[in-house]
């Protein structure tokens, strides 16, 4: 195993998605290498490992490339088990997987893009905003952004109510109650840790310090564990596209090939060529090729590195991806 664990993540830094998978790796004090990456399309490096997913960020431990950061949190919650962050009780799992939910499928998200401000320098550039586009599927211009404000905020203002006086209104420092920050807190802090710290999405009158208390004290209890945890935890490493590219494409596969399970509603089977696709956003992009494993948490797909043109073995989680045969051809 590399110094690094193996471990390549692929983000930008202003990526609220990449932050909770960055954050989860200084809290847990877990080394890695970072290849960095344009905010917007092409990504050539990506490409170059065959991967079409358009989302960042991707995580690769070896020849195994992780999307969506769901699947990313629960592979490093296993592969590195002492010391995980996750519950082991039922009923805190429950807690810990529903906030994860409602943050990224529950409308939380997607109020948060709707609070984009509109005067961001971003929403000059014709690139980005096509590119914006490209990946939520809806309108990024700023009289369409201007006009959704008002429902977003009313919703926002909503789910800041439902934290402040349900999760943190008996005083906890963290969501779970435990010592430090945990999965549940890595699950539910980073939309409002997102919007709070870019400017001028929210209006000062409704979201204030004064109304939000413990909000932002728990931001502040979590941006001083991040930053302890950074000066003990490993250096990043910082590989250029190319760097990293070799690196993956001459490792060894970081999991053994899995199963395709029979009982799969789908009722697809191994060696079966296919293709899979996120269906909330990102989703013009789609992967494909053999089927190699399908539970209920994960499909996994060969596909071959561009260059170097080894086999890589890209894995989706099921929550919001489709997959469906090409054709009819197996191996």
């Amino acid at each position: 195993m590399a110094s690094h664990n193996d471990i390549v993540l692929f983000h930008y830094s202003f990526s609220p998605f990449a932050k909770r998978v960055v954050w989860y790796l200084t809290l847990r004090g877990i080394e890695y290498a970072q290849c960095m990456q344009p905010p917007a399309l092409p990504r050539e490096d990506i490409n170059a490992l065959g991967v079409k997913y358009r989302r960042i960020p991707i995580m690769s431990i070896g020849r195994d490339i992780y999307c969506d950061t769901r699947l990313i949190l629960q592979k490093l919650e296993e592969r590195f088990p002492t010391g995980a962050l996750g519950a082991s009780r039922a009923d805190k799992r429950a807690l810990e997987n529903l906030l994860e939910k409602w943050t990224i499928d529950g409308g939380v998200f997607l109020r948060a893009t709707q609070l984009i401000p509109p005067e961001m320098p971003l929403l000059n550039d014709s690139k980005w905003v096509k590119d914006r586009e490209d990946f939520m599927g809806r309108s990024w211009a700023k009289a369409d952004i201007t006009r959704a404000r008002p429902e977003a905020i009313a919703h926002m203002r909503d789910f800041f109510d439902l934290v402040e006086s349900t999760i943190l209104a008996d005083g906890r420092a963290w969501v779970l109650d435990t010592q430090g920050p945990s999965l549940a807190d890595i699950n539910a802090i980073w939309p409002f840790h997102w919007l709070v710290n870019l400017q001028g999405a929210l209006p000062p009158s409704l979201f204030g310090k004064e109304r939000f208390p413990k909000i932002y004290a728990w931001l502040d209890r979590f941006d001083k564990a991040v930053k302890d945890s950074k000066q003990s935890a490993p250096k990043v490493t910082t590989l250029k596209g190319a760097e990293a590219i070799q690196y993956i494409t001459q490792a060894e596969f970081a999991e053994p090939e899995g199963s395709v399970d029979a009982e799969d509603p789908l009722d697809l089977e191994k060696g079966q060529y296919v293709e899979s696709w996120p269906i909330d956003s990102g989703f013009r992009h789609r992967d494909s090729g053999q089927l190699v494993a399908l539970t209920r948490q994960e499909v996994v797909l060969k596909t071959q590195a561009k260059i170097g043109h080894r086999d890589i073995h890209v894995h989706h989680p099921r929550t919001n991806f489709r997959i469906q045969p090409i054709g009819g051809a197996k191996l």
